[in-house]
């Protein structure tokens, strides 16, 4: 497969404490000064999952044996034996039984309560602020992974820093990460030197700076096309588009793992950010909301399966995100309106498994009809530059947050 067949590219120019509520979990590890020192903790693979347009949380993480959570959804609300029991209060949506193997091997972790102090409720400026990791009223240019690899670059011997699959919108990596879109992946659309050329003229470079970098993103994109001799991958991936992401994805990690010859020379990328969109659910709910955790399910089984193929499943963190949740009350349209919380999934081959953060109390909604914040989003950050990657997560974020206990040492 040729290259520029592969790809449609651009470049990216641009808390209180609490305790998880499961058995054994322990203080979060130390950021290990080995790593600070060497900047080999991008040999860590990092895969974002957006759910774009902010996932309904109660549906998704249930809390069953809470009365006002059926008062409060008498029509969208998950049935008791129909939800998938975790515990003696909270349960999983029906369509998520394909995580269930990841829970009960106890690699599956669940953050619940997470949002930002003073959410905003609007998809444009929420996300903003969760893609640079920025306070309600502060207002950011650099993604925060961009901040990161600023701060500490990948290996020379890395294609990237990262790619972006299905979706042309650069999140975290915006402003200055070495990012490559894969804008189509179903249809490898070709359109490197066009998405080049006009993110560039945006900042009116010179002719020669210009070539410069599209010559490093071609030489990027050659690192990442499979090859005609690559070994293929035995895993099923789902249909549609977020699992042509997902095979796009595990298609671009083979072919960079199969062209490093010395342990040095790093692992191909550090970040894989993946899109699974329409989750901006104000009508008719239960059906959609249902089909999208399937394929979410679903694709979450097959990251694992493809990874644990490509022996990269123990050093990979794997993490959901999303600019906001869903109210608790259902609306007259049998959905939901932009909320505050919404629960969050992470989960490797080293992660410390169990239900994380703040339960939802139904009984405390604030004056608009919002849960309360539980735990900061940027402690889930704060987690990946510290323990996962050894960084200074305090300088990123311009602000000291504590990381979650969810990786075993």
């Amino acid at each position: 497969m040729k290259r520029r067949s592969f790809l449609s590219m651009s470049a990216a120019a641009g808390a209180s404490l609490w305790w998880p509520r499961v058995a054994g979990a322990q203080d979060a590890p130390r950021v290990s000064n080995a790593l600070l020192a060497s900047g080999r903790g991008y040999d860590n693979l990092l895969i974002l999952i957006e759910l774009k347009g902010g996932n309904d949380g109660l549906n998704t993480v249930i809390p069953f044996a809470d009365p006002t959570y059926y008062a409060l959804r008498k029509n969208i609300g998950i049935q008791r034996e129909q939800a998938i029991q975790l515990d003696e209060r909270t349960a999983l949506h029906p369509a998520l039984q394909p995580l269930l193997p990841l829970w009960h091997s106890r690699q599956l972790a669940i953050v619940q309560g997470v949002s930002y102090a003073q959410p905003n409720l609007s998809h444009f400026r929420s996300i903003e602020i969760w893609d640079t990791a920025s306070r309600a009223d502060q207002y950011l240019r650099d993604g925060w992974l961009t901040r990161a690899f600023a701060m500490r670059p990948v290996p020379a011997g890395f294609a990237a820093d990262g790619v972006v699959i299905g979706s042309a919108e650069m999140g975290p990596l915006a402003n200055g990460a070495r990012a490559i879109a894969l804008v189509n992946p179903a249809q490898f659309v070709s359109a490197a030197r066009l998405a080049t050329s006009v993110s560039l003229q945006q900042r009116n470079p010179a002719l020669a700076h210009i070539l410069d970098v599209e010559n490093d993103i071609v030489k990027a994109a050659d690192r990442l096309c499979p090859t005609p001799g690559q070994p293929q991958l035995q895993t099923a991936f789902p249909g549609g588009a977020f699992g042509s992401s997902i095979r796009t994805a595990m298609q671009v990690l083979a072919a960079s793992d199969t062209r490093q010859h010395r342990p040095s020379s790093g692992q191909g990328v550090a970040v894989i950010r993946l899109t699974l969109n329409s989750f901006d659910t104000h009508q008719n709910q239960p059906g959609q909301q249902a089909a999208l955790l399937k394929q979410f399910a679903q694709g979450l089984a097959a990251l694992q399966s493809a990874l644990t193929e490509l022996g990269r499943w123990d050093n990979t963190l794997v993490m959901t995100y999303a600019e906001f949740g869903r109210r608790p009350r259902e609306n007259q349209s049998n959905g939901t309106d932009h909320g505050t919380v919404a629960p969050h999934f992470v989960t490797g081959g080293r992660v410390r498994g169990g239900l994380y953060g703040v339960p939802p109390v139904l009984t405390r909604l604030d004056g608009n009809g919002n849960l309360p914040v539980g735990v900061d989003f940027r402690r889930l950050y704060a987690t990946v530059l510290g323990p996962w990657w050894g960084l200074d997560a305090s300088a990123i974020l311009q602000q000291r947050f504590e990381p979650l206990p969810l990786l075993r040492v």
